[in-house]
């Protein structure tokens, strides 16, 4: 599985739930939002601080971002991230772009999530 550059964005992230047809505007720009619309659900994650009031909300998260871009025939890009996580029994949300993979992990497990992806010959950035 490949080495990694990862970057461990400062804010406090919310994920947060909404009813499918919720009437939501998408996230301002920053360093990582996120809006998923599905039949079943409407998924934000975006800065504590913005969570919309009303909303489902899991509070207290923090965002690694990997910094490489890589062709999606690339196998193992994000588990080599999520399994030395899960190994070290840390919980994960996860999401893709077109371009690159974020791992989100709760704040209070953000710095053992550091130190184990360091240990699994990762590079962590603050």
């Amino acid at each position: 599985m490949p080495t990694l550059n990862l970057h461990l964005l400062p804010e406090i992230y919310a994920v947060c739930r909404l009813v499918p047809e919720a009437a939501v505007e998408p996230p301002p720009p920053g360093p990582f939002s996120l809006l998923v619309r599905a039949p079943e659900e409407t998924t934000l994650v975006l800065p504590l601080a913005q969570a919309p009031a009303g909303a489902e909300t899991d509070a207290g998260w923090r965002c690694l971002r990997i910094e490489q871009s890589f062709d999606f025939s690339v196998p193992g890009i994000l588990a080599s991230v999520l399994e030395p996580l899960a190994g070290a029994g840390i919980g994960i949300f996860a999401t893709s772009t077109f371009s690159t993979d974020y791992v989100l992990v709760k704040a209070a497990d953000a710095d053992r999530a550091v130190a184990v992806l360091e240990g699994a010959g990762h590079t962590v950035r603050a």
